[in-house]
């Protein structure tokens, strides 16, 4: 059985993963609440990614698998952003990433070869308007993972997740009602919303052993938005 750690697993994505490897690895879930994780085969640490450190005394030494799953939806006009904005969104996409794999970096080379899995964003790559923030956090992380991927082959994989609109909490503002779900579906060239159950099974392939030959990729988990035009 393979050691998987999650960074945030208590709900959304994050938890979609946690129940889709639950059972054929040993999983540890370091976020700020236990919620929704008491029914799951998991370890559960108390970990704050803006401001707490990691206690690796909880974790194994060997770990094969790491996802990190904290992320940020911050939709506004560049004209109202402060600076103070773009910091917020690079500091819990990207800095406590940064932090959080250094900090468990022997652990994971410990592994025979180990796999990173990070989330982006499709408006990473497409130019959408008010996303400008969130866009350049994410950003950084494509551009960090395949400079990561590439320093520590073959000992670590590196790969990315870059999905649509996902029908998480944390997009619950955009999707709160059917008129909004059936418009950014309409968007989609696969004609629906994006799920954690989409996201969990593109996490499960990269972490296996299925996927011990792909590093340093981006994969557009996004309903083909951003390769296919098909509306208008």
């Amino acid at each position: 059985m393979k050691n998987i750690l999650l960074i945030g697993g208590s709900y959304g994505i994050g938890l979609a993963i946690a129940k889709e490897l639950q059972y054929e690895n040993k999983v540890f879930i370091a976020s700020r609440t236990n919620e929704n994780l008491t029914d799951l085969h998991i370890t559960h640490i108390p970990f704050d990614a803006l401001n707490d450190t990691l206690d690796t005394s909880q974790l194994p030494e060997v770990i094969d698998g790491l996802v990190y799953c904290p992320g940020s939806i911050n939709l506004r006009p560049f004209r109202g952003l402060k600076p103070e904005s773009f910091e917020a969104d690079m500091q819990i996409n990207f800095i406590s990433l940064v932090k959080v794999i250094q900090t468990i970096l022997p652990n994971l080379t410990a592994s025979n070869q180990s796999s990173i899995v990070l989330f982006s964003s499709v408006a990473a790559s497409m130019g959408m308007p008010f996303h400008t923030s969130v866009a350049a956090a994410k950003g950084a992380i494509e551009g960090f993972a395949k400079a990561l991927a590439a320093e520590y082959a073959p000992k670590i994989r590196v790969n990315v997740i870059a999905p649509s609109l996902t029908d998480t909490p944390l997009a619950d503002k955009f999707l709160n009602n059917d008129v909004k779900k059936e418009k950014s579906a309409e968007r989609h060239p696969l004609k629906r919303v994006g799920t954690s159950d989409d996201m969990a099974q593109m996490a499960s392939f990269l972490l296996s052993e299925k996927s011990s030959w792909i590093s340093g990729q981006i994969f557009h988990v996004d309903g083909g938005m951003s390769t296919l035009l098909v509306n208008g």
